[in-house]
């Protein structure tokens, strides 16, 4: 089998529009842009993605290697000594303001969905005539 520069060339050309052409087929019937797809037909991996993949992999060689270059990564969410001295003076002086003021109680919180004993009397009476009204269209039948 014989196959020239050219020809694969154009080979190559045709499937790109085929798989375009089956990405616009797809959105338009499914009404949502396709995700999209790696060349080699595995799964998508967004840039972010592969950017932490590669990390890994990167310090997994230098750790097989016993290279020691490798940086330690920095814990996401920490306090730097700074930052934790400013949170604790700007603790210090709220609680020092709430000395000062002799301190805000608030008022309990009032429950939520509990009946009065006025709201669960009328539900009784409401109820009752409810009963009464059916065991009367009960009797007539």
């Amino acid at each position: 089998m014989d196959i020239s520069v050219n020809t694969l060339e154009e080979a190559i050309s045709i499937r790109r529009q085929i798989d375009n052409l089956e990405k616009r087929l797809s959105s338009l019937l499914a009404g949502a842009p396709p995700r999209p797809t790696a060349p080699t037909g595995r799964r998508y991996f967004s840039p972010g993605t592969r950017a932490k993949l590669s990390a890994a992999a990167k310090a997994r060689w230098a750790r097989k290697r016993g290279s020691t270059t490798a940086a330690p990564s920095r814990k996401k969410g920490q306090l730097t000594p700074a930052g934790r001295r400013k949170l604790s003076q700007l603790m210090k002086a709220r609680w020092a303001a709430r000395r000062k003021t002799g301190g805000t109680k608030k008022a309990p919180a009032k429950k939520k969905g509990t009946l009065t004993a006025a709201g669960r009397r009328r539900l009784s009476e409401l109820m009752k005539a409810r009963w009464a009204a059916r065991r009367k269209a009960a009797a007539k039948k």
